[in-house]
């Protein structure tokens, strides 16, 4: 710009003015802002006031709705949303081996050697067991949970002891000194935390072991057959069992790595199954056919849990939903009483946006009011969720509330708000001034009624949705209690027994250990039958072996091999648990570890590899442990891996066999016998518990009892996901029917009141009282009936969300349906019909007056 100075001094002092009023008239704006909305607060707070009864039950009803949404999201955001409490848990991942009939299975500990040795894509990798030791000489003999794990585990996860170090790779090989870590839960119960614990010796299962570290309170590896948490690690290169080094055995073992940086899921495959393919070229016998599984830790740990979880949380934000609508109902109600009010305001000049801003302001503090109250329940709820959870739950231990929760609750208080308000308040805003202030507040109810008619109808909707998945997972899990699992498990107890380490590794003494203890359960009265049994009971855990059937060539390799589950067991076992002898004969006393060794096997064995013949007297070669049994007897089939999952995708059913416990070759009773045991009794199983345990415990002092539990017991824990959904699933929809009724009682009490005057009418002219009872029950029943329609529709697609988590029933199920809608329909008429009786009560006289 050119001109003079004083022109341009002008422009620019000009120009700094404009600029001030613009920034000043802003700031005032902004204030002007603040102000309404603190007006608008101050206000909705004395209008509240004036109401308490209503702004009570709205406050309770969104309470109820928040509550149960944060407690559930707390449970999701425990269980799925919050990452692993490790360094860079996205890196961490879970490996395993994959055979012919398991997508994921237990690794060959030579196997995972070449992997450690062989892979490029992982920083680290650690492999890890379960096992159960006896603690000894520090005062009461007592069964200590060990993990055995290979050097490096912890460094990977990221763990470090409170005091002491971890495992060197030195230490974790087969003959070199024996050294543990312990937890300080086992460092305060047992040792009373003595600060020179450290290079101290403890005494397991016999043997020394030299500790060298304490690990921190809580630390464990929330992984496949890894939950619990230990009490002592000892590292598992360590471990004596010939077995245990034999490429073709899978002794429960599990790996983790953590990824070099960079390094993706997909790559970390590629390089896995390259090495897969090494080991079946240098190993065929043990490794053709086998390949290697990689999935994030994470999802591991998860399991097969979310889908249900998922399925809660919908579940519960339709609850939520419900609460809403009827919190809305209420609001359309208040506003008959307010609609004068309204109308004034709109006369005198308020815009319908501020009307909206109010009413919407109204709306969000009765949310956030709901919201606190919801999280005080949801305090209370998470608590009681926790126990209720079931035990193998993952990461339960994480459920809690944290900033998450409490983010998700403020969201959803305020969505609620919104939610609930935005109808009423667009409905208020636009009142018809004229008949408004000439109906002295009673304009506009026939909108209203109608919005409310809307809003009924979709909570009728939902609320048949949640009755509809509820009633499906009932039918299942009812389905499933009839299904018959092959055993008796009513008045049977189970037991983990291991014996005094002073026994020794004497074959012969170990044995007559057994037998004794065996006869000493017998003679306890109460106890009809009993039975020692190793590999695995039905439903907890499992054994499989290899075989080839007599007079056939050995196979070539381990992927040729048949395979079987094999239960060892002695001549008790088929009474204890009442399992169907279809033919041949059971054990008995005289087959022992000196008689031919001989087997029974079930209806599935005998149908797979003896079709078309009779299996009885015939042999199969079991080459792991040098056996080669007769057929004696073939019994049921037992659904081993739970009621539900015995023959689905990641469960086939296996051909079952039982070997005699007491015929397994002496090579193999490599310490103290460690073994289940299981009594049949008359009473009550778990009344029996101490005796059982003074009774073994007469026997020698160091003998450990643990894990006591009734069969009944473990039967129902393979149904523990299946039954908590159920629970909280059905609380949800028993909640959304009485939300439901009560919103369609208060639509109709509504109704009643507006139309007073007409019913009065009607009844002057001369219309029967039913009448007027029907009418009202007929506006109702209208708006139940198109809900439980639109309802139905809508179940019919989302409850096919539901067809994994079901068992014996289609998520289409007429049944059910039928049966849903009935009852909705019913409780709907039910909630109609008291306001309809006090219509047809109204006294004419009384209702012209009120005009």
């Amino acid at each position: 710009m050119s001109g003079s100075p004083d022109a341009e001094a002008g422009y620019r002092k000009r120009s700094g003015s404009t600029i001030r009023r613009k920034s000043r008239a802003a700031c005032e704006s902004r204030g002007v802002k603040v102000g309404t909305l603190i007006q608008d607060v101050r206000y909705a707070i004395r209008m509240l006031g004036k109401n308490p009864g209503f702004a009570l039950i709205a406050i309770l009803t969104l309470g109820l709705g928040i509550g149960a949404n944060t407690a559930i999201f707390s449970v999701v955001n425990g269980v799925l949303l919050r990452p692993l409490p490790y360094p860079e848990p996205s890196q961490l991942v879970a490996l395993s081996e994959k055979t012919m009939n398991f997508e994921s299975s237990s690794i060959s500990y030579p196997n995972f050697l070449d992997w450690q040795r062989s892979n490029s894509a992982f920083a680290s990798m650690a492999a890890y067991r379960n096992d159960d030791f006896s603690i000894t000489g520090s005062g009461e003999a007592e069964r200590v949970r060990v993990g055995m794990v290979s050097a490096g585990f912890f460094e990977i996860l990221g763990v470090h002891p409170v005091r002491g170090r971890v495992f060197k790779p030195e230490e974790d090989r087969l003959g070199t000194t024996p050294v543990a870590l312990i937890s300080a839960g086992l460092w305060q119960r047992k040792f009373g935390s003595a600060p020179d614990i450290i290079g101290k010796s403890i005494t397991m299962n016999g043997d020394g072991y030299t500790v060298i570290g304490i690990l921190p309170a809580g630390f464990h590896l929330e992984s496949t057959n890894f939950e619990r948490i230990k009490d002592v690690y000892i590292p598992i290169g360590q471990n004596k069992d010939p077995l245990f080094h034999d490429r073709t055995v899978h002794p429960g073992m599990r790996a983790i790595g953590r990824l070099k940086p960079g390094v993706t899921l997909a790559a970390a495959q590629a390089d896995m199954d390259r090495i897969a393919t090494n080991l079946a070229t240098a190993y065929p016998d043990a490794d053709k056919g086998a390949g290697i599984g990689i999935m994030p830790l994470k999802k591991d740990i998860v399991g097969d849990v979310q889908p249900y979880l998922l399925i809660l949380l919908g579940a519960v934000g339709f609850v939520l939903l419900i609460a809403c609508v009827n919190v809305a109902n209420l609001q359309l109600s208040r506003s008959t009483t307010r609609a004068r009010e309204f109308a004034i305001r709109a006369a005198l000049g308020a815009s319908q946006s501020r009307v909206i801003r109010q009413l919407l302001t109204e709306s969000i503090l009765l949310a956030l009011a709901g919201g606190a109250l919801g999280l005080s329940l949801a305090t209370w709820g998470i608590q009681a969720a926790l126990r209720a959870l079931p035990e193998n739950l993952p990461r339960a231990q994480e459920v809690g509330l944290d900033g998450r929760v409490l983010m998700f609750t403020l969201a959803a208080s305020t969505l609620a708000g919104v939610m609930f308000g935005l109808v009423p308040a667009l409905k208020t805003s636009r009142p018809n001034l004229q008949s408004t202030l000439k109906e002295s507040g009673r304009g506009g109810s026939g909108a209203r009624h109608r919005a409310q008619g809307v809003f009924v109808v979709i909570e009728m909707a939902m609320a048949l949705v949640l009755l509809t998945g509820a009633g499906l997972m009932v039918r299942s899990l009812v389905g499933l209690w009839s299904v018959y699992p092959g055993f008796n498990p009513r008045g049977v107890l189970t037991f983990a027994v291991s014996l005094s380490p002073s026994l020794g590794v004497n074959p012969a003494t170990s044995r007559s250990a057994l037998r004794e203890m065996g006869e000493k359960l017998k003679s306890i009265p109460g106890v009809e039958a009993v039975s020692s049994t190793g590999g695995a009971l039905p439903m907890n855990g499992d054994n499989e072996l290899p075989f080839w059937l007599d007079g056939q060539p050995k196979p070539a390799n381990a992927s040729e091999m048949n395979e079987s589950l094999f239960y060892m067991v002695e001549p008790g076992y088929l009474s204890v648990m009442e399992i169907p002898l279809l033919r041949g004969r059971n054990f008995t006393p005289e087959d022992n570890e000196h008689s031919h060794q001989v087997m029974v096997v079930d209806e599935s064995f005998a149908r797979q590899y003896f079709p078309k013949q009779d299996p009885i007297g015939k042999r199969i070669h079991i080459g792991i442990v040098d056996m080669d049994p007769e057929i004696v007897g073939i019994v049921g089939h037992v659904k081993h891996w739970g009621l539900d999952r015995d023959g689905d995708a990641k469960h086939p059913i296996l051909a079952q066999a039982y070997l005699y416990f007491m015929q397994i070759p002496d090579r193999f009773w490599t310490g103290p016998p460690q073994t289940e045991m299981i009594l049949r009794t008359k009473g009550s199983p778990v009344g029996l518990a101490p005796t059982i345990r003074k009774a073994i415990g007469k026997l020698n002092s160091e003998n450990v009892i643990y894990e006591i539990k009734p069969l009944e017991e473990i039967v129902a824990d393979s149904l523990a996901n299946r039954r908590f959904s159920m629970v909280l699933l059905s609380v949800f929809a028993a909640l959304a029917l009485l939300l439901s009724s009560i919103g369609i009682y208060g639509v109709i009490s509504y109704v009643v009141a507006q139309r007073t005057h007409e019913i009065g009418i009607r009844i002057a002219l001369g219309a029967q009282r039913h009448d007027v009872l029907r009418l009202m029950l007929g506006e109702g029943m209208k708006m139940a009936l198109v809900g439980v329609a639109i309802g139905v529709a809508v179940a019919l697609g989302l409850t096919r969300l539901m067809v994994e988590l079901l068992f014996g029933v289609s998520a289409t199920d007429p049944t059910t349906f039928i049966a849903v809608a009935a009852v909705l329909t019913g409780v709907a008429l039910a909630a109609c019909y008291i306001p309809a009786r006090r219509a047809m009560r109204v006294d004419p006289i009384v209702a012209l007056r009120y005009e």
